[in-house]
C-alpha cells in the first residue's frame, strides 16, 4: 500500500509478467558484468555478482510469472526491489570505488531500477 501511494502519480505500464522478464534480464546483466570485470576490478566484479544473485534469488522466490518457488508476494517483491536499488546505488561508495568508472554502471542501473519500480503495477498479479 505504501509503495502504491508513493508512486500513484506515475503511469503503471509494467505488469507482473513484464516485470519478471525485466528482473531476469537484470540478473543476467549483473552476472555478465561481474564476469567482464573479473581480473580488472575485483570489488566491482564481486558487487555485480552479489547484485545478480540477489535479483535472481528474489525473482525465483516471487509469486509471479517466472517465479519458481513462489514464496514472496509480488508486492513484497516490490519492497525488496526498492532495497536492492538502494544497495546498487550505495554499494560503490560502501565498497570504496564510487570514484572509479565502474561505479557508473551501478549508479545507472539503480536509476533504471527506480524507474521500473515506479512504473510497475504492483496489483497486476
Amino acid at each position: 500500500e505504501d509503495l502504491e501511494k508513493a508512486t500513484h502519480t506515475n503511469p503503471k505500464v509494467i505488469d507482473a509478467r513484464a516485470h519478471a522478464v525485466i528482473d531476469y534480464l537484470t540478473a543476467g546483466g549483473f552476472l555478465a558484468l561481474g564476469y567482464a570485470m573479473l581480473g580488472r576490478h575485483s570489488r566491482a566484479a564481486a558487487f555485480a555478482f552479489v547484485n545478480g544473485a540477489s535479483v535472481l534469488t528474489l525473482s525465483m522466490l516471487t509469486d509471479y510469472p517466472g517465479g519458481l518457488f513462489r514464496t514472496l508476494s509480488f508486492k513484497t517483491h516490490g519492497t525488496i526491489d526498492t532495497m536492492l536499488a538502494a544497495m546498487c546505488a550505495g554499494g560503490p561508495a560502501v565498497l570504496g570505488f564510487a570514484g572509479d568508472a565502474e561505479a557508473q554502471y551501478f549508479h545507472g542501473q539503480a536509476l533504471v531500477e527506480t524507474g521500473v519500480i515506479a512504473a510497475t503495477d504492483w496489483n497486476s498479479f
